[in-house]
């Protein structure tokens, strides 16, 4: 019985030497594979094969397809892009390779990642002589996979998801202005004048600063006289600097009524061209642009004038629209107004919060260094100002942070149906498909994202996911996060990489395996040792993740 089975083995052997001997086989010494060990690239794993057919091995009538497979050890087998070759008598576009002296060739295939590190590829053929089918044996050409760019999924889970800001501004620049007019060739202020409602409100605000009911600091009061360009620069000269002296002794007098104390900067411009370019592009006299035409090809102050008073005999609308305007003196209170401070803002929030403007309850929430605390502030938002998107984008950055993805999405949404343009959420849900491995829906979501807060670190994110490390690290700029340090080690900058993992705000397992790796990568074996220690008792998971990982075979554990 033995033996007939050898028999039987024997002849079977013969039948599988005869039939693959009319091509031969082809060894691992034909082919160089790169990258070897294979490695990930966004999603997927990349190789180019160099091969080559020895002298007399592609016989004249011979096809022979080369089929490229990784084999992961979770039994997956992905089939790669194939390529053709033909002896030199076949008619066929494939290449064709000598019979004499064989020939070289380079083909590019991509296999999908499986999620699984530990796989081996092969070359297996499909090759013919004619129209009989022969076989040639299988060949091993490389091994893999180092997969650290798939590690983009873990390092998401701890990256910044973008929180949309507050506009709150405890110091704001304010300015009140108040114009004053004078008839022609005069300086005298008319009783009318001071009664319009500009220079009212102008005494009034005086009143309130000083009064500071209302948390009003001033800065300054500005004056500035002017004269219109269609008298002589003598003239205009004096008559500015007039109308000066008269405006600043009024507001003087104003600030002195009131026992106030503040500077008063004063000035004058004899003939106001700029004021009188301004009023004309904005009126409705036609012809306007010939006539900022004309006068701009008249540098000379006395020429411009001249022109200024002909164009003024022939439109009305100057003489009697235009002209009046500039003859005026303009008072300016330059002002700030002060808000609540940081400690005011974080007391009323205990109390009456109604009180509170949106912007001083987002600001609020955004001082609470507790994420529990901040989020009961924003919660509070959602019931005063239900209206506002941006408490409830917030709220889902911090169940995002909590690894409460379904929360997210759903305050996202929320935050949606009251603005469906708000850009932070759109960003959120981005990184929330980054975190899935959905790159192709995560751009979606993230292009329309324009403006958002926090927007480079969620590109970097998504350039990280689609290999663009060079651009990742420059959209992470001074981030300090695993996702940064990972497009750091990607683009084999390791010393930025060895920077940034010293300043994670948060740092976890990931960033101690990601210092493993790097450690690995620049000799530090030690160094390596202990990190992955300090991540496998962090996370029992990466234990089982790195007796797989290429990049930590030669470290001890």
């Amino acid at each position: 019985m033995h033996i007939k089975n050898y028999l039987l083995l024997s002849a079977a052997s013969l039948m599988l030497l005869s039939s693959c001997s009319k091509l031969g086989a082809l060894s691992a010494d034909n082919f160089t594979v790169t990258p070897n060990p294979l490695e990930t690239q966004a999603g997927t794993v990349p190789a180019t094969i160099n091969g080559h057919f020895p002298e007399k091995y592609m016989k004249r009538k011979a096809v022979v397809t080369i089929i490229p497979e990784l084999r992961y050890s979770n039994g997956q087998v992905v089939q790669g892009n194939t390529a053709t070759f033909q002896g030199e008598n076949v008619a066929g576009n494939d290449q064709t390779i000598s019979y004499r002296v064989g020939g070289n060739y380079t083909m590019k295939t991509n296999f999908a990642y499986a999620g699984d590190n530990k796989a081996e590829m092969f070359l297996t053929f499909n090759a013919r002589l004619g129209s009989k089918q022969v076989a040639i044996p299988e060949v091993k050409v490389a091994d893999g996979i180092i997969a650290t760019s798939e590690l983009y999924k873990r390092t998401i889970t701890t990256a910044s998801a973008a929180l949309s800001p507050d506009a709150y501004q405890r110091i704001t620049k304010k300015k009140q202005e108040a114009n004053i007019k004078f008839l022609i060739q005069q300086a005298n202020l008319r009783k009318s004048e001071l009664k319009n409602n500009s220079v009212q409100e102008f005494v009034k605000m005086l009143k309130k600063i000083n009064d500071d009911r209302e948390g009003l600091n001033l800065d300054n009061v500005e004056v500035s006289a002017y004269a219109s360009p269609d008298g002589g620069f003598t003239i205009n000269d004096k008559l500015a600097n007039q109308r000066q002296q008269v405006s600043e002794q009024y507001v003087n007098q104003e600030l002195k009524k009131i026992k106030m104390s503040a500077p008063v900067d004063a000035k004058y411009t004899a003939q106001d061209w700029e004021g009188f370019q301004e009023l004309v592009q904005a009126s409705n006299i036609q012809d306007k642009d010939i006539i900022l035409r004309v006068l701009s090809m008249y540098k000379d102050p006395q020429e411009r004038e001249q022109q200024i008073k002909n164009i003024s005999a022939a439109f009305r609308e100057l003489a009697d629209g235009i002209l009046p305007q500039l003859r005026r003196s303009r008072l300016t209170i330059n002002y700030e107004t002060i808000g609540r401070s940081d400690e005011q803002i974080l007391e009323q929030l205990k109390g009456d919060a109604t009180k509170l403007s949106i912007e001083e309850i987002l600001y609020g929430a955004a001082l609470k260094e507790n994420p529990k605390e901040a989020e009961e502030i924003y919660q509070l938002a959602t019931k005063i100002y239900p209206n506002d998107a941006r408490a409830y984008n917030n709220i889902a950055t911090i169940e995002y942070a909590k690894g409460n993805y379904d929360a997210a999405k759903d305050y996202i949404q929320k935050a949606q149906r009251v603005n469906a343009s708000l850009p932070e959420a759109a960003a959120n849900l981005g990184m929330l498909a980054l975190k899935n491995g959905d790159v192709k829906t995560a751009e979606q979501y993230i292009a329309s994202a324009t403006g958002a807060n926090g927007l480079a670190e969620v590109l970097g994110n998504l350039n990280l996911a689609k290999g663009n490390y060079a651009q990742a690290e420059q959209d992470f700029a001074e981030t300090y996060s695993n996702s940064a340090a990972l497009a750091q080690i990607m683009n084999k900058n390791y010393a930025s990489a060895d920077i940034t993992l010293k300043y994670v705000k948060n740092p976890d397992a990931t960033t101690d395996y990601l210092k493993a790796i790097l450690y690995a990568r620049m000799g530090n074996k030690a160094g390596a040792a202990e990190a992955l220690r300090n991540a496998i008792s962090k996370d029992s998971s990466y234990g089982k993740y790195a007796a797989n990982d290429l990049e930590l075979s030669k470290i001890g554990k």
